[in-house]
């Protein structure tokens, strides 16, 4: 009995230390990163914060003790966070004549520096396109690829950068565009660029975003020791400080647009963070209007990361929502979401 007892005094101790550094992580996307760098870490691991705290929970309520209502709180408070990490169901609606499809994709520069070892990775992704068929393609990490078909888009704006091999982003689109641009991030290669999309009577403008990447490697087979994880903590805490300003950059933007928007990218950020707070607002997550599962944007080894989003106007309704997570040309999965105007 005594060893039981003291058993329960540790591990209430670590559910304690838990509980406060899950609160702390709630309290994160209402505080600049600038203010807490370090701090802002503590959003990428959230949801393992939560599901250790559901463990608790559980073990504490086989043993019929009172200490299960810590973690319980914790669980309740959350519920809304849970949400973005985990959909148990989705949506689906009848497909009607008014819908427009947008798919959204980093693509890693069509694998131009053979990151990846197979070497048809144009063509599948070309394939892809054609077979999906959306009516407005957004690409991030987009580089021009004579084997990449976008016949099938009339219109379209392409930004790009660089000296002999060009990067950028590219937006095609089945309807016209009628006004096209880019919000430019200082000390960045990154940016944002825009579209004003005229469907029917209808005009939408589609940004295509890509923040500062936080550039954690998708397989990590190396020993991190001391240094390396000082190292990795401070360029995250740098990542972080730079897409702060990047999504207050956005926001400002958006109040100078009169139409319906829909944004969507790669946030290189998790649906916890300051950053995804600020750039979504009051519009609503494709992913959780229609999605389901962890909605995995990036192929990280270890855990379902959801990094890519896109987000509608409360105007908009998401039809159906979907993340390719089998498509394995890039470092992220190709999303997919079916819209129509609310009428």
């Amino acid at each position: 009995m005594q060893k039981q007892s003291w058993l329960s005094k540790i591990m209430f101790f670590f559910n304690i230390v838990l509980a406060v550094l899950t609160f702390l992580a709630y309290l994160l996307p209402f505080l600049t990163p600038k203010a807490f760098p370090f701090l802002s870490v503590l959003t990428l691991i959230l949801p393992f914060f939560l599901i250790l705290n559901f463990f608790f929970f559980v073990y504490w309520l086989l043993q019929f003790k009172r200490y299960m209502l810590l973690s319980g709180l914790v669980l309740l408070l959350g519920i809304t966070f849970i949400n973005r990490f985990y959909k148990f169901s989705e949506t689906n609606l009848p497909k009607e004549e008014n819908d427009f499809t947008l798919m959204s994709y980093n693509v890693r520069l069509f694998n131009l520096y053979e990151w990846l070892p197979q070497n048809d990775v144009p063509e599948q992704i070309s394939k892809l396109i054609e077979e999906q068929k959306p009516d407005i393609l957004c690409l991030q990490e987009f580089s021009p690829s004579d084997r990449v078909n976008t016949k099938m888009f009339p219109f379209s704006y392409v930004k790009l950068y660089g000296g002999k091999n060009k990067y950028g982003q590219a937006i095609y689109s089945k309807y016209k565009i009628i006004d096209e641009g880019e919000i430019e991030f200082p000390n960045s290669s990154n940016n944002v660029i825009f579209a004003d999309i005229v469907k029917e009577k209808d005009t939408i403008r589609v940004y295509s975003m890509h923040l500062q990447s936080i550039k954690i490697s998708t397989d990590i087979h190396e020993e991190i020791d001391e240094a390396k994880s000082k190292f990795i903590f401070k360029r995250l805490s740098e990542a972080f400080t730079l897409q702060q300003h990047q999504a207050e950059l956005i926001k400002a933007h958006f109040e100078t647009c009169k139409h319906p928007k829909i944004i969507c990218g790669d946030l290189n950020n998790s649906a916890f963070s300051y950053v995804y707070r600020t750039i979504k607002g009051d519009l609503k997550d494709a992913f959780e209007e229609a999605g389901t599962g962890f909605g995995k944007s990036y192929n990280f080894k270890y855990y379902p990361a959801r990094i890519d989003y896109v987000f509608v106007e409360n105007t908009i309704n998401v039809k159906q929502f979907k993340t390719i997570d089998t498509f394995f040309q890039s470092d992220h999965f190709p999303q997919i979401a079916r819209c129509s105007f609310v009428k």
